[in-house]
């Protein structure tokens, strides 16, 4: 047999399934076309006439039955109620008991309802160092105080005699930055570039520099924090400055902020064609002294998420004194302390028996009821406070960001945990939110003082369990 006659009969199989096939297609097509228009379009555009066809006489049908559920839902009343304080205790268990945590107080209330309902537990001290958690009553004060949309200027005024005026803004950089979360932020290389482009417009090549910092008042250091904070913990809080502060040659903060800041500004006015003549020294802005050119910051509402996210000692002492001018009339410790209660007690917040010193919660010296810590969370959780909610969006979550991007790993709480940190030597503290294996919130607050200096790691990895009992509650 030729090879062409052992193919044929091969060829005509594939022939007869191929129009077969076709035929199939035709049909399927040809039945959804059908049902398309004569089914589906007619519902959808309403010109539907099959269902005024009566059925022949004699016929009837049986009645439709309603379709069951899927699953069984849960009881209304099941679904509403909350968890309990029995409920939260069990979950808790004799955790609350680690010898880790010494002088343990415990504040955990639901997110539900009023902000000043009752918590349903609260052990423990009530008057704690807060450490950091501090930053949560400044957080939500600057928000109400200053508005989320508010932002701060640095200026230059004048003319062949220039002055930088700080306005206060804490995250002004340096060297624009051109990636990352902060690309967008001002810096002082944009501003010498813009004030160059305007002194050559002017035929100014040539200027003395000044810088003013006035803005803020008061000691540029908290008389009551240690003086072992200096350089390596906080820089001197100041309206002017650059990177915080940060030394940009190494380790460390610059011991004069401002000055640095003006150098730098200098510097790069120098790259730009300008020259300037001797040093930079602070002096006020004349009054009335021409606009030369500005930057912006982000708006308070980005910068309480980033001082929140990454506990910034720095940015919340800033934003203290930014309340203080707004309430009090004066940026300093003492005005930003004050700006912060006044603000918090108009909004309902219970503060007798509270002291403190800062913003930041870097002084030993403060004093705070844990209450006080679970109530701003719910009040800035509140539907009726929406310019609040950046505290809570600012919040680090367990084990992904911020300040607790290395904690929390192999617990229940990754995720489902979000909580300022707060750390000072023998003081370990947590508050946040915890949502619970029934989707419920949790606001709690976990405050350990007195820790023996060898247990630090150990008490804050209790207070990482504690949060993950909550998490993990069946309630």
């Amino acid at each position: 047999m030729s090879r062409r006659s052992r193919r044929t009969p091969r060829r005509r199989g594939r022939r007869v399934l191929l129009v077969t096939s076709l035929i199939l297609v035709v049909a399927l097509a040809a039945g959804a076309a059908a049902a398309y228009r004569y089914d589906l379009v007619d519902r959808w555009l309403g010109t539907d006439t099959t269902a005024a066809v009566p059925p022949p006489p004699g016929f009837t049908l049986e009645p439709q039955p309603s379709p069951r559920p899927v699953g069984r839902p849960a009881p209304v009343t099941d679904r509403a109620a909350g968890p309990t304080a029995g409920q939260v205790r069990r979950a808790l268990g004799d955790a609350v008991d680690d010898p880790d945590l010494a002088d343990l107080s415990v504040v955990v209330a639901p997110l539900d309802g009023a902000f000043d309902g009752p918590p349903l537990v609260t052990d423990g001290r009530r008057l704690v160092m807060p450490a950091s958690t501090l930053k949560l009553l400044t957080a939500t004060a600057a928000l109400e105080a200053l508005g989320p949309d508010r932002t701060f200027v640095t200026r230059v005024v004048g003319g062949r005699r220039l002055t930088l005026v700080g306005g206060g803004d804490p995250f002004l950089a340096g060297q624009q930055p051109t990636t990352g979360p902060s690309r967008g932020d001002a810096s002082l290389q944009t501003l010498a570039l813009l004030t160059a482009r305007r002194l050559h417009q002017r035929g100014i090549g040539a200027v003395r520099l000044s810088y003013d910092t006035s803005l803020f008042t008061g000691p540029e250091i908290e008389p009551s924090w240690p003086p072992g904070y200096l350089p390596d913990v906080v820089s001197p809080i100041t309206a002017l400055w650059a990177d915080e502060g940060l030394n940009p040659d190494g380790p460390g903060r610059v011991p004069d902020p401002a000055a640095t800041a003006a150098a730098t500004f200098a510097s790069y006015l120098g790259r730009q064609g300008i020259r300037v003549t001797g040093t930079p020294r602070e002096h006020t802005a004349p009054a009335g002294a021409p606009a030369v050119a500005h930057v912006t910051s982000r708006p308070v509402a980005d910068i309480v998420e980033q001082v929140l996210e990454y506990s910034d000692n720095e940015g919340a002492e800033v934003l203290g004194h930014q309340v203080g001018l707004a309430v009090d009339g004066h940026g300093s410790y003492a005005g930003g302390v004050r700006g912060v209660r006044t603000t918090l007690q108009q909004l309902g917040i219970d503060l007798r028996g509270a002291r403190f010193y800062d913003g930041s919660g870097l002084s030993r010296d403060d004093r705070l009821d844990p209450r006080t810590l679970v109530d701003v969370l719910r009040l800035d959780a509140a539907a009726d406070h929406p310019e609040l909610r950046p505290v809570i969006t600012g919040l680090p979550v367990a084990a992904f960001d911020g300040s607790l991007a290395y904690r929390f790993h192999g617990r229940d709480g990754r995720g489902w945990v979000r909580a300022k940190t707060g750390t000072l030597t023998g003081t370990s503290a947590l508050a946040g939110l915890a949502t619970t294996r029934r989707g419920h919130t949790l606001v709690f607050a976990l405050v350990s003082n007195r820790i023996p200096l060898l247990d630090t790691l150990d008490a804050r990895a209790g207070l990482d369990g504690l949060a993950s009992r909550l998490a993990a509650c069946p309630c």
